[in-house]
């Protein structure tokens, strides 16, 4: 049996293979699953960092092993959460074009019922440096349920009423005022499947930083759209933890586990960090 390698209250990490861990976890017992897992990105290409050429290398997790033997690995770890998904939980998967097709059609075959895909859009997305291609400004997210007949969370009033903090400002030709306006997702209406969220800021990568971390604002319309308080979610790739963080401030339950122990140390940081902040909060 592993032992968490950080446990506080609804807060557990544990340093393994998510496999495992999960392979120990009781049936039934997880409302939701967020998963970011590898995109086998890392053997010899390369991409923008401020304005320079440097390798996309994240790691030995991240190195290819083939499309079959990739496959195989998305389909086991889905598999694996499946069972202890409850009847009406739902997953949520993180990817690009890299792997989110391997990880849709393995999400078929493992069962699950596709509700949605989101396209993430990245207003701030980093420029393509060969300039024999379309830049790269999104991400896709697949939102499937376990059980095609059950009745999943759906908190669809908070997405109709969700205040979009992504806004542009226009100059008006004839009078010259200046306007700002909502992009995608305009209040009182029904929210679409095209998100428009910033990469990570700042303050989110103040203690380190993850190569493929997840903006908060992202994580936390993944996390209010689809459960409710009191709800077990578990993040099997959980790198930085921006899912936990989330989860946690939203009071929620979280699990999250990962195979580099330098990410646990950051995610622990980016926890206490915040714990420390919510307790002087309600203090004052």
């Amino acid at each position: 049996m592993h032992k968490p390698y950080y446990k506080k209250t609804r807060f557990t990490l544990y340093h393994a293979n998510c496999i495992d861990v999960i392979s120990e976890l009781p049936d039934n017992s997880a409302d939701m699953i967020f998963a970011d897992p590898p995109y086998f990105l890392s053997s010899g290409t390369f991409t923008c960092q401020n304005g320079k050429m440097v390798s996309v290398k994240k790691g030995d997790w991240d190195l290819s092993n083939g499309l079959k033997k990739n496959f195989e690995f998305h389909l086991e770890w889905i598999k694996a959460v499946r069972r202890i998904l409850k009847p009406n939980g739902t997953i949520w998967i993180s990817g690009t074009y890299h792997s989110i097709y391997q990880c849709g059609f393995a999400l078929q075959l493992a069962g699950y019922h596709i509700l949605n895909d989101i396209t993430w859009f990245k207003p701030n997305a980093s420029p393509n440096l060969s300039c024999r291609f379309f830049t790269a400004s999104h991400e896709t997210l697949i939102w499937a349920r376990k059980d095609k007949n059950a009745k999943h969370t759906f908190n669809y009033k908070a997405m109709v009423n969700w205040e979009n903090n992504y806004t542009k400002e226009i100059k008006c030709k004839h009078c010259g005022k200046k306007y700002r306006y909502e992009v995608l997702h305009e209040k009182g209406k029904q929210m679409r499947s095209v998100w428009a969220i910033n990469t990570p800021q700042k303050i989110e990568k103040k203690f380190g930083k993850h190569p493929t971390q997840k903006p908060e604002e992202l994580l936390k319309r993944v996390v209010l759209s689809s459960t409710k308080k009191g709800d077990l979610i578990l993040d099997p790739f959980t790198g930085s933890s921006t899912t936990g963080i989330i989860a946690y401030l939203y009071g929620r339950k979280f699990i999250g586990i990962d195979t580099e122990k330098k990410y646990l140390d950051l995610s622990v940081k980016r926890f206490e960090d915040l714990e420390k902040n919510v307790k002087n909060k309600f203090k004052d």
